[in-house]
């Protein structure tokens, strides 16, 4: 049995609808009823991540991190295939930047999508002090 199974349909046109467990979602390559593959990739990437960041600062003694958010912004190339993806990492906490590096490259060691991702999409990450 494999770890991770999914069903995605279309019945016409180029939206899909995806069922994973007891979610459903709408992937459209059109940008009509969903968001295209390539936002829902990003928007993966940074659903990953932020937990990883999260899950990396407990491992590292920052059990209070406050509010993160993540401001994810990718370009396309000639193709419309993704060619560079990047993070602005918003934290309440008060970190230096010492340790927003150490948590950075803590995250990209715990978050199985930059794992996946070719080493030229992995994100650039910049972390910010200041979560609206």
């Amino acid at each position: 049995m494999s770890d991770i199974e999914s069903i995605t349909v279309s019945d016409e046109g180029f939206a899909c609808v995806n069922h994973v467990g007891d979610f459903e979602f709408t992937v459209d390559a059109t940008d009509e009823a969903g968001p295209n593959p390539n936002a829902t990739l990003v928007a993966t990437y940074a659903s990953c991540f932020l937990p990883a960041f999260r899950v990396g600062g407990q491992q590292r003694g920052h059990d209070d991190l406050g509010k993160i958010q993540i401001d994810a912004d990718a370009d396309l190339d000639e193709d419309d295939d993704l060619e560079s993806v990047r993070f602005a990492v918003h934290v309440a906490a008060d970190l230096d930047d010492g340790t927003a590096d150490e948590l950075v490259d803590r995250a990209e060691d715990i978050c199985h999508v930059h794992a996946a991702l070719r080493e030229e999409l992995q994100a650039e990450i910049e972390v910010y002090g200041d979560a609206f």
